[in-house]
């Protein structure tokens, strides 16, 4: 029971860390179109582009569409940071709201930005594999607990 209960937490751990790095990611991403420098928030996001290959005058709907995607990682973290206290006490519900937030999140990510070689691998790629560890951890306590009957 304790070797669970320490797995769960660290999963919560996971997903805490994930979710302050996507609130200052949506911070940052919606700094650059707050700003009119859509070209910051375009390079911030894609780290591994060429930021001269970026640099060019963006139409405004460019720049609120980057802007939601601010505002999409800043309450995704948000969620997420705050279902990781709740799986921390053990709430099964969490588990599933961190993973379906911040797992969908980074499979996006995943398919978009990291195979299509825009990021770099900290904190981007690094990141998708805290949140695939945190689904993987938790939902091996979840299962754990099921076929043990152990309460949450």
């Amino acid at each position: 029971m304790k070797q669970l209960t320490t797995v769960l937490k660290t999963a919560a751990l996971l997903w805490m860390v994930w979710g302050l790095v996507h609130i200052l990611a949506g911070i940052m991403t919606m700094k650059g179109i707050l700003t009119d420098d859509i070209t910051a928030s375009i390079t911030g996001i894609a780290d591994a582009v060429n930021p001269n290959s970026l640099q060019m005058d963006y139409p405004k709907a460019t720049g609120a569409i980057i802007g939601q995607h601010g505002f999409n990682l800043l309450w995704i973290g948000l969620v997420t940071f705050i279902a990781a206290f709740y799986i921390w006490k053990g709430q099964t519900n969490a588990i599933f709201i961190a993973a379906l937030v911040g797992g969908l999140a980074d499979l996006g990510y995943f398919l978009f930005l990291d195979l299509g070689g825009f990021v770099k691998f900290v904190p981007g790629t690094m990141m998708t594999l805290v949140s695939s560890l945190a689904i993987i951890l938790s939902f091996y306590v979840y299962f754990k607990r099921r076929q043990t009957s152990i309460p949450a």
